[in-house]
């Protein structure tokens, strides 16, 4: 059975950057609005959406945190060759 997810992110170059955005999501700012703000990938106009994919379309490191860590929480910073993820799973099957 192909595992699945859906989840949304927020990419930015440095890590400093990635845990000052987290800490604002923490204190209660909207995901999403922080994504279309500050996010450099394409998602970020989307409130970082990107779908449903399944485990393999994205690079290991973001993987890795998709499907393995809780669902509902958000995640991060991830290092990966792109820059540093915030990462917010909404679903897994």
């Amino acid at each position: 059975m192909m595992k699945k997810a859906k989840a949304r992110h927020i990419l930015v170059k440095k890590e400093k950057k990635a845990k000052e955005l987290l800490s604002l999501i923490q204190a209660g700012s909207k995901f999403e609005d922080i994504a279309i703000e500050y996010s450099t990938c394409p998602s970020g106009k989307k409130g970082g959406d990107l779908g449903t994919f399944s485990k393999g379309e994205m690079v290991p490191e973001f993987d890795e945190v998709v499907f393995k860590a809780s669902p509902n929480k958000v995640h991060g910073p991830i290092k990966t060759g792109f820059g540093f993820h915030l990462i917010e799973i909404l679903e897994r099957h």
